[in-house]
């Protein structure tokens, strides 16, 4: 049995997901954390958490990096 439109939506681009970041988020991070932490999350107690979470990865590598332009 078959399933979906036949021909597929003709207006899919009108309905894709779209971003306006400079790079799409493509690839995942595995990070584990303590029970407490995760009951934390999982009851909102830190709103868009995700997000939060990468800024400071990137606020990171940003800082080694310019330690790294520093010493060189």
């Amino acid at each position: 049995m078959k399933k979906g439109r036949p021909g597929g939506n003709p207006d899919l681009k009108k309905y894709q997901f779209t971003t306006t970041r400079e790079y799409p988020l493509t690839k995942k991070v595995t990070l584990r954390i303590d029970e407490p932490t995760s009951n934390a999350l999982k009851a909102g107690k830190l709103p868009d958490w995700s997000e939060i979470a990468r800024q400071a990865i990137e606020k990171a590598l940003a800082e080694v990096e310019e330690k790294n332009i520093k010493s060189a």
